[in-house]
């Protein structure tokens, strides 16, 4: 083993309580040493030669040559200036950049452990990250480095004489450490439905695996192929579509930044010539809203995961285009999606077959597995699986081999899989997963709320909506200046996607005899 600090070693689950992993096709079968992104890069440059186009900006192009030689000096100030060993973690932060991809790459390298997070995240939020993965140094874009503290930052992006940029002027690139193929690569974090934040262990042969099977059998990139997205790279969802699946691939990715919303977003995949799509139903909804989605015609593949890809919406995008959406269902714990389909295999509206290299089923509370049409759990194996660090939750999700969503499903008799809904306080908004306890604390803290409980709204822009009920302390008036109050507090509290959409006064909630909030008596009324 390459990890010199066994930290994430030390915390991984008991064996009784690891997922059962497969690698039924030959190319899941890795070599034992394997430095996943010395495979990405060396691959591309044996295949198509250092010059080739790899990550797009407005001003700029990288080649695999010149990805290769930065991420490698990258490894080099970690190891010679901030003294990283191998499995020391690197908390990452920043929008999507070839800086930021150029980091992650050398964490990696140098045998480090990267610790992927939302830029949008707040210094309170980082913190339960800090404190659970106990980074020794962070890599951060100059523009976000205020809300991070506790841990070393050196930040990138900028002209400062200390920035990341002018300390790899002239380094020699340290060559990638060559790490065994079950060691740990990342720390992917995932909100919990108590809000304190789960961290997923996925190792080096995780990240190879889920490009040689979703994205080899399912999305099929070609050399040729010019990826962009709107989901970040700290979410796993942007980590494969916009790093991994490109770079396997040969393929090259636009890093730019459109700016928010749809107008932009279509505006730039036409001007670029993007060929695949990554981002959430409620993006393409508002192409078609807004009458933008013929501006995509151009694309070959267009992905669509996150949340449920209504059947409607499916049918609208692919009348306006001609392009059939890509539907999938993933998780952090999974790294990324295990059941979608292509082509003529897709049935809009369902979310598909189990993709080569995994196989799923639907089972009961106990396990059994229920007949087909029958609503139950949804049961996952594959080549990747659950590996929460150091957390008992562990032995929820996976359960006698077996990983467990949190989604109830359908299965028919053809082996397709029919999404029905959430099984836990989850609220899945427009791509995000948002703890509902976590948004209830972040309003009790408002000074004029004595009392909330937290819901998720079916909303037809969104695919559901937070919406909050609030008791106000005696006085205080049941206003929309209030509620808005509220909502504004909120956002500045935690992360803005987080915010409660809906607020509702009530005279009191729903409690059990012992105190208990009954969010299951809140979602009638949402």
């Amino acid at each position: 083993m390459a990890h010199v600090d066994k930290f994430c070693a030390e915390r991984t689950p008991a064996p009784h309580d690891l997922p059962r992993l497969s690698f039924d096709l030959p190319e899941l079968r890795y070599p034992e040493l394997l430095n996943c992104a010395a495979v990405l890069l060396d691959e591309a440059v044996a295949r198509f030669g250092p010059d080739r186009r790899c990550l797009v900006t407005e001003d700029a192009v990288l080649t695999y040559g010149d990805l290769d030689l930065l991420s490698g000096r990258i490894a080099r100030v970690l190891a010679d200036d901030l003294g990283i060993v191998p499995g020391n973690r690197v908390l990452l932060r920043g929008a999507n950049s070839p800086w930021l991809v150029a980091a992650w790459l050398g964490v990696l390298k140098a045998g480090a452990v990267a610790v992927t997070t939302m830029p949008l995240l707040r210094a309170h939020e980082l913190a339960a990250i800090t404190q659970i993965a106990r980074p020794s140094a962070a890599l951060c874009d100059h523009r976000a480095t205020g809300e991070l503290a506790g841990v070393p930052v050196v930040a990138f992006g900028g002209d400062a004489p200390d920035d990341l940029a002018a300390r790899c002027a002239g380094r020699e690139p340290l060559p990638a450490v060559p790490t065994d193929a079950a060691e740990t690569a990342l720390l992917a974090f995932t909100s919990g439905t108590t809000g304190r934040p789960k961290a997923t262990l996925h190792c080096h042969r995780d990240v190879l695996a889920i490009a040689d099977t979703f994205s080899a059998h399912v999305l099929k990139p070609v050399p040729d192929d010019l990826f962009l997205g709107t989901p970040p790279i700290g979410f796993t969802f942007g980590l494969g579509g916009l790093v991994v699946f490109p770079l396997r691939a040969g393929a090259s990715v636009y890093l730019g930044e459109p700016g928010p919303g749809a107008g932009p977003l279509a505006e730039t995949v036409e001007r670029v010539g993007a060929t695949v799509l990554f981002t959430a139903p409620t993006v393409y909804r508002a192409l078609l809203e807004q009458g933008l989605a013929g501006r995509l015609s151009g694309l070959r593949r267009a992905v669509s995961a996150g949340e449920h890809l209504p059947e409607r919406v499916w049918h609208a995008f692919h009348e306006a285009t001609g392009i059939r959406l890509i539907d999938g269902i993933g998780a952090t714990e999974m790294l990324h999606v295990f059941i979608s389909a292509a082509d003529g295999d897709i049935r809009p509206g369902a979310t598909g077959l189990p993709v080569p290299g995994y196989r799923a089923r639907i089972v009961d509370e106990d396990l059994r597995e229920v007949p087909d049409g029958v609503p139950g759990l949804l049961a996952v194996q594959g080549p990747t699986g659950c590996r929460y660090l150091d957390d008992p939750r562990q032995r929820a999700y996976v359960r006698d081999g077996w990983n467990l969503t949190g989604d109830v499903y359908v299965r028919d008799a053809d082996g397709y899989f029919w999404y029905q809904a959430r099984s836990d306080d989850m609220i899945v908004s427009a791509g995000y997963n948002i703890a509902g306890p976590e948004v209830e604390r972040a309003v009790l803290d408002h000074p004029a709320v004595l009392d909330c409980g937290v819901a998720g709204v079916p909303d037809p822009g969104r695919g559901m909506i937070v919406k909050a009920f609030v008791v106000l302390r005696p006085g205080v008036p049941e206003t929309a200046e209030t509620a808005r109050g509220i909502q504004e507090f909120v956002k500045r509290s935690i992360a803005p996607y987080k915010y409660p959409r809906a607020v509702e006064f009530r005279a009191a909630l729903p409690r059990s005899s012992n105190g208990k909030l009954l969010r299951r008596e809140l979602r009638p009324a949402a």
